[in-house]
């Protein structure tokens, strides 16, 4: 069993940055791809960052790219989420998700049945 704690969010104006962070238990932490998503009010759940097990692939949505960093410390079962030059239409809850047979390139495309899912942080950019 992992449980997810998201942290990190709030609010920042138009061209701030915050840096999320999602704090995993459990000692398997280094078999889980993690993921990022966030839901926008009155919108679906997308597909934000993943990082592999090793930190050593990423993928980003397109909306995020050169903007967000995703990475992941084993060490201390963490997993960061960069954000930088924040947009009005990056506010949404920010969810992170854990894993064991997702590669990045699928958990970009699909997220029904994700192993772990944190109960999100809210980021808020205003213009």
């Amino acid at each position: 069993q992992v449980q997810l704690v998201e942290s990190g969010g709030g609010l920042v104006q138009a061209g701030g940055s915050l840096r999320l962070s999602c704090a995993a238990s459990g000692r398997t932490f280094t078999r889980y791809t993690m993921g990022w998503f966030r839901q926008a009010p009155g919108k679906e759940r997308e597909f934000v960052a993943a990082i592999s097990w090793s930190g050593g692939s990423t993928v980003y949505a397109d909306s995020v790219k050169g903007r967000f960093t995703i990475s992941r410390d084993n060490a201390k079962n963490t997993v960061y989420l960069q954000m930088n030059s924040l947009k009005p239409e990056d506010t949404a809850v920010y969810y992170c998700a854990a894993d064991g047979s997702k590669t990045i390139a699928t958990m970009s495309r699909t997220w029904d049945g994700m192993d772990y899912w944190g109960k999100g942080t809210l980021v808020t950019v205003s213009s």
